[in-house]
């Protein structure tokens, strides 16, 4: 039998880690950067907008037990992929919680969709960044990982990445988000292929797929038909900023340490009911 702690103090414990979340500044993001934050874990946010990342950087710190800073940078490319990795490495020496969570979304309609910024954009940023991201900071990652302390990747997926349905609620009528499903399904499968290649390295890969959580993502859709979307959901409420932290945080901790390769679907349901009633 294993001598390891297992109280909820040491089980669940971030304290000391060093955390990455790129598009850290505002919604799922900055849900994440802020739980880590609270909780002893130094935390590192990135994303384009520094007026934005300023202003994060200054809420989180009414919470945060640690330190917590901001790197402007731009993942819609390999070369700015490159520049927040080169400028992390100037900072610090070990990196222990990747989560790639930059994401965006474009809508239009199935007979005209654009493909700069319709496909290759969104497939740059939701897919491209995880790849290049985790490959460039595999080895701050892996640096003094154990089986028992391994290095962590989050990859923010989405249930759109499940769901075959690009026309809906959260997007004007007439539009549909088609490059957004398949992007973050590649995300899913790439979640796989990460955690394959990292494993040997102690480094676990685990991706979250959120259903309709808060965000500048989702506020066309909360504004507009708030009360329906709210109506699907079987817990009455869409997420919280609490089921998207403790979730990242349970992924960094050591109660996870044995776990990954996984897609972590968390909607309140919400799949469950739609899939059924479909078959209705």
């Amino acid at each position: 039998m294993s001598s390891q702690d297992l109280g909820i103090p040491s089980l669940f414990n971030v304290k000391g880690k060093t955390v990455l979340v790129t598009g850290g500044g505002v919604g799922i993001g900055k849900m994440i950067a802020t739980g880590f934050a609270r909780n002893g874990a130094t935390v590192y946010i990135a994303a384009r907008k520094e007026a934005q990342l300023k202003e994060a950087v200054a809420d989180i710190k009414k919470v945060a037990s640690a330190e917590v800073h901001y790197i402007v940078a731009n993942v819609a490319s390999r070369a700015g992929c490159d520049a927040l990795i080169a400028e992390f490495k100037k900072r610090e020496s070990k990196l222990h919680v990747l989560v790639n969570n930059s994401g965006i979304t474009w809508g239009g309609p199935f007979n005209d969709f654009p493909e700069e910024k319709g496909w290759d954009n969104v497939f740059n940023v939701n897919v491209k960044s995880v790849f290049y991201m985790t490959a460039g900071l595999s080895d701050y990652l892996a640096k003094d990982a154990t089986s028992l302390n391994p290095g962590r990747v989050i990859n923010i997926s989405s249930t759109a990445s499940v769901e075959p349905h690009s026309e809906g609620p959260l997007s004007d009528a007439g539009n549909g988000t088609w490059s957004y499903q398949p992007s973050k399904a590649a995300v899913n499968h790439l979640t796989s292929q990460l955690a394959v290649k990292l494993a040997p390295s102690f480094v676990t890969v685990n991706a979250i797929l959120p259903g309709v959580f808060p965000s500048k993502m989702t506020a066309y859709g909360l504004k507009t038909k708030g009360d329906d979307l709210v109506a699907g959901q079987p817990m009455g409420r869409v997420g919280s900023p609490g089921d998207m932290a403790g979730l990242a945080l349970f992924l960094a901790s050591p109660a996870s340490a044995h776990i990954t390769g996984q897609h972590i679907i968390t909607d309140g349901g919400a799949r469950l009911v739609r899939s059924a009633r479909t078959k209705l």
